[in-house]
């Protein structure tokens, strides 16, 4: 549940680490499952790579020929109080949005325009190099398709779909200025909402960008996350959620079903299984893995010891996602406690 391994259990875990760089190039190619498929993960193009080992979110060029204004009025459209909380309750699980502060919350939930699609229409068409909107959907069913070759016909392969009301789609060709990655079909009736590249680029870019600068170096000390590149600990920051507890709070409940994986940024708490104190946790360490690993219960509760504490989250598709390719170091790390999450 933890980092409280042996020396020779780390020298084990740093083998396997380098073994995971080595073989990167390699498992990148042959993996097609729907995790992998993901589209707003896929990585930005390769001029985009070129530009250095990280390029901020917030990497849009500006010049004489593309000048940002300083000041920005974004769109308003007018809405029910009801609608308005409901897209702010979607907003709040969003990376994208959870950064924004309650001024420029207001001002992204007035700019979102409603689109209604029906079954069969195209919302996002792959190789778009003009790409104005991203989505969020409140309601439907929307199926992702990509052509993994310029030969293939049609929409391409089905790898992925949106079916949960909050989900955002479309940000990756705003954030990285790069093609549509992938396109995407209406399979039933749809209530969308969107908001425009330049109200995204205002007062949601830049949020999303200081959101990960702050958090890019934390990541990169934890050192289970050693093997990912700079492009991949760009994604997990942009993934994490920040949530503060009180001491005897509890982050984990043992029975409960695991949907997240965390790490301790600020304070400190401890494992309690079957009433017993298991495991011990400060900063930097990690927990909620094997939970989502073996998709079983969580198996011990997980109580803040500190007065108050910071916990870094990542929900399971994220999880799988981003820290798959981990599982067999995850697990050997396991090996060196009593117990599992």
């Amino acid at each position: 549940m933890g980092n409280c391994c042996t020396t020779a259990e780390s020298a084990k875990n740093e083998e396997a680490i380098s073994q995971l760089k080595a073989e990167k190039d390699d498992s990148d190619a042959e993996t097609e499952d729907d995790d992998d498929d993901y589209v707003e993960d896929l990585p930005p193009p390769a001029a985009y790579l070129k530009k250095g080992p990280r390029s901020s979110v917030s990497a849009e060029a500006y010049g004489d020929w593309n000048k940002k204004t300083t000041t920005y009025t974004p769109p308003f459209y007018q809405k029910p109080p009801e609608t308005e909380q409901r897209l702010k309750a979607a907003l709040a699980k969003s990376f994208m949005f959870n950064s924004l502060d309650e001024k420029d919350l207001k001002a992204v939930i007035g700019a979102f325009r409603q689109v209604d699609k029906n079954p069969g229409d195209i919302v996002i068409q792959q190789g778009d190099t003009d790409a104005k909107e991203l989505f969020m959907l409140e309601k439907g069913e929307l199926h992702v398709f990509k052509k993994f070759s310029q030969s293939e016909t049609g929409d391409g392969k089905r790898v992925f779909q949106y079916d949960s009301a909050g989900d955002v789609f479309g940000e990756l060709a705003l954030l990285y200025n790069c093609p549509r990655a992938a396109s995407i079909r209406a399979a039933s009736k749809c209530i969308l909402w969107s908001i425009d590249r330049e109200t995204f680029s205002h007062l949601v870019k830049d949020a999303a960008s200081r959101k990960r600068n702050k958090y890019e170096n934390f990541l990169k000390s934890v050192d289970i996350l050693g093997s990912l590149d700079s492009f991949e600990i760009g994604q997990m920051a942009d993934a994490l959620q920040a949530r503060t507890f009180k001491k005897n709070e509890k982050v984990i409940t043992q029975g409960d079903v695991g949907n997240e994986f965390y790490i301790l940024e600020e304070g400190a708490a401890c494992a309690v299984k079957d009433g017993a104190r298991v495991k011990e946790y400060k900063e930097k360490e990690y927990f909620g893995e094997l939970a989502l690993i073996r998709s079983q219960p969580r198996a011990a509760d997980v109580v803040i010891d500190s007065a108050t504490a910071k916990v870094l989250c990542i929900d399971r598709k994220s999880f799988k996602r981003l820290l798959g390719p981990l599982d067999k170091i995850l697990e050997q790390r396991a090996a060196s406690y009593t117990g599992a999450k």
